[in-house]
Formats: C-alpha cells, structure tokens, sequence
C-alpha cells in the first residue's frame, strides 16, 4: 500500500479553491477528491506495517484546532512543477505534524525528508509558462479560506493511474474537542 497522512479539506473549503483553476495553460488542476493538507508522507508499505502504522496513529492525543487558507505559492522555483494554497501559521498544526512523524518513526519508517510546509496542492506543472504562473501567483496572493474546523486527520492510501491518483480515505483519528476559538496563532 503506498500511504500518506493528511487533513480533509472541508467541501465550503474546497469551493473556492476550485474557483482559483485556470489561467496557468498546461496545468493540471486538481479534482475535489484530491484536495488534501499532507501532514505526512509514507510510502509503499506491506500489509502489516501499515497496521502497525494504524495503531501509532491511533494513540496520537492532540486537541482539535481550527485552521485558515491564506495566500498561494509554488514549487520549484525557475521551474515550478506545482502550484498550492498556503496554510495561514498554525501552532497547533505543526504540534499534531511532529506528533504524527514521531508516531511513524516508532514504527521504523523513517521521515520523508522534506522540510513541513504545510498546503493544499491545487495543480502540477509540467514544463509551464512562466510569465502565467507569476500571473497566477500575483493574482490570488490574497486568496484566504474561511476559518475551519479540524476534528481529525486521515489514514489515506493512494494508487496510481494513468489519470492521476486515487484517494481513498483508510480511517480517520478524531482529535480531542474543539470550542471554536482555537485559531492557534
């Protein structure tokens, strides 16, 4: 199974994001179902690694907390290769990030060595206008989601085809009660 961590991205969320696709000849947007915020990549895994995987996931206690879009970005630099919407500073996001790599390290799966820099992939690039991706860029710089809940984070597993990658949601984790008010900037 080739797995990943990430958050769901609510539907009045991803609304607006799919508002932001076009512009960029070339791109290729992302559908709804895969809007995700990737807390944690894994990897190709064996049947009961995975299950192992699954039960540190589930010891992990972190509270809920809520969370913002705000601004957009690019990878790649002089060769961008994917477009996302960025995640205003989160505190307690990045404590429930280092909660996770730490569950999945217990389990002998070592960290994918990128920095976290959490977002929410809207497109990949492959071989694209410069001068429409920085048109792009500038356009919806000030591009932010209303505030939302996160109550939980996903076990996803991911296959590959033709057409993309297929999502599917393997279990979800709830995460200890939300108020509301927790915007942990």
């Amino acid at each position: 199974m080739r797995l990943f961590v990430a958050l769901p991205i609510p539907d009045a969320v991803a609304r607006p994001l799919m508002l932001l696709q076009g512009g960029v000849p070339g791109a290729r947007w992302q559908t709804r179902e895969r809007l995700h915020l990737t807390l944690s990549f894994i990897g190709e895994v064996e049947g009961d690694v995975a299950h192992m995987i699954d039960d540190a996931l589930a010891g992990i206690d972190a509270p809920a907390f809520a969370l913002q879009l705000h601004g957009v970005g690019q990878f790649g630099n002089r060769q961008p290769h994917s477009l996302w919407a960025a995640v205003r500073r989160n505190e307690m996001l990045e404590h429930l990030q280092k909660k996770v790599e730490t569950a999945i390290r217990r389990v002998g799966i070592p960290p994918d060595g990128h920095k976290f820099t959490p977002h929410v992939t809207l497109a990949r690039l492959r071989h694209p206008d410069i001068e429409k991706v920085t048109g792009w860029l500038q356009e919806h710089a000030l591009s932010t989601s209303q505030a939302f809940a996160v109550d939980a984070f996903c076990l996803y597993s991911s296959k590959l085809t033709s057409d993309g990658s297929i999502y599917r949601v393997e279990r979800d984790y709830p995460l200890r009660g939300f108020d509301g008010d927790e915007t942990g900037d």
